[in-house]
């Protein structure tokens, strides 16, 4: 479930998008049948709109992409993690607020959106 802002990452696609990538990436980890990934993904959709162009975001379904979840982790869904220059920067697990999601995230982003 992505909107025209955010990215569908997979596990093939992970080391391009979002290790390689030139901006910050905030990835959401989640699964269709998990409530609070629901929940929180308005959040998602929301901050991929409002940071367009200084940050990429992503989701990645852990069901149809287990290895990359394990290599981070990922016990519980969701989990939103934020990457820069190929590092994970920053972890949010669990549904929190769009205000706590972006005090997270911010200090790790270069500049603020237009």
């Amino acid at each position: 479930m992505a909107n025209q802002y955010t990215n569908v990452i997979t596990d093939d696609s992970f080391e391009s998008d979002v290790l390689q990538s030139d901006k910050p990436v905030l990835i959401d980890f989640w699964a269709d049948w998990c409530g609070p990934c629901r929940m929180v993904a308005p959040h998602v959709d929301a901050i991929a709109e409002e940071y367009k162009g200084v940050l990429k975001v992503g989701k990645m379904d852990v069901d149809e992409n287990p290895m990359v979840p394990g290599r981070y982790g990922i016990v519980g869904i969701p989990t939103l993690m934020l990457f820069k220059g190929g590092s994970a920067v920053a972890r949010i697990t669990g549904a929190q607020p769009k205000d706590r999601i972006v005090a997270q995230i911010l200090p790790h982003l270069d500049t603020e959106p237009a």
